[in-house]
């Protein structure tokens, strides 16, 4: 776990580069995201935009069907899934039954974006898990993160092709040793990521830094306090599914959604310490900063 961790720059990522768009969606991937509990519908909005905006060729929203008209209407590049929601307007724990017909034809789940209840989380991961294509590439965010920590049987099978995307809150968590971790503490982000990505075989992306199973880490030097606005982390959950779907490993996806997301911040802000670009205004520079590395 002593490697020296690389920095992530536009010579590596052009040396990286990604798969051919191909002749049609279908060959740039196809991706579910799993959220949109009626408190929260954007979150699972701004992670479908920007799996598309990073070259996703379809998206699929499966959203608590309290509000799926609406996500319907208000994103029409996608599918609507309406998933079982209790009188909170919580997307339920049965809901995989409605989610496994999804399963066949998707190269990338998202899971969390949007979501409000742990357990009903963790039910929604374990019955996806058991059921999922072999080579379908999981990303878990936000309260999916939680339902999987210290649940390392349940993720077994997800391992080398799973990517976790927690914020320090959420690492210390999925590290589970009681310590809080300081999003300062570079020295103890990478430490923590390290043995997490280690622990449970995936990818992990957290804040500046991406780590691999392996021990290996990337590091950037991008974005801004800016990033730190709502809906930010939903923006990198799906740049970071969408290039997964297109088929680089979740490594590359990670470090390659961690990069045109804080690029895109970069673009945005007017100086260094500039906040108040929103969230949703990131997916729209992805493109561009993508052609600028071909």
């Amino acid at each position: 776990m002593s490697r020296r961790s690389e920095r992530v720059s536009p010579r590596l990522l052009r040396g990286w580069g990604l798969p051919a768009p191909g002749g049609s969606k279908y060959d740039r991937g196809t991706v579910l995201v799993v959220g949109g509990s009626l408190r929260s519908p954007g979150a699972a909005m701004l992670a479908g935009t920007a799996a598309l905006r990073v070259g996703a060729g379809k998206i699929t929203l499966a959203v608590a069907r309290s509000v799926a008209a609406a996500v319907a209407v208000a994103v029409p590049e996608s599918g609507v899934v309406p998933l079982p929601d209790n009188a909170a307007g919580s997307v339920r724990g049965d809901a995989t039954g409605a989610l496994l017909p999804e399963l066949a034809n998707k190269s990338a789940a998202l899971i969390g974006s949007g979501l409000d209840d742990i357990d009903a989380t963790r039910e929604i991961v374990a019955g996806l898990v058991a059921e999922a294509p072999a080579e379908l590439v999981f990303v878990l965010d936000a309260y999916a993160l939680a339902s999987v920590a210290d649940q390392l049987e349940l993720v077994r099978p997800l391992r080398d092709r799973l990517i976790l995307t927690p914020n320090p809150v959420e690492l210390a968590t999925l590290l589970g040793d009681g310590e809080e971790i300081a999003p300062d503490d570079a020295r103890r982000i990478r430490r923590a990521a390290q043995e997490v990505a280690r622990r449970y075989g995936a990818a992990v992306a957290t804040q500046a830094l991406v780590a691999a199973p392996d021990g290996a880490t990337w590091t950037l030097k991008a974005g801004g306090p800016g990033l730190g606005t709502s809906g930010s982390g939903d923006v990198l959950a799906g740049a970071v599914t969408g290039f997964a779907a297109r088929g680089v490993s979740p490594a590359q996806a990670a470090v390659w959604g961690t990069y045109v997301h804080a690029a895109a911040g970069d673009r945005l802000a007017h100086g260094e310490e500039c906040v108040g670009y929103l969230a949703g205004e990131l997916p729209a520079e992805f493109p561009r900063i993508i052609a600028d590395l071909a």
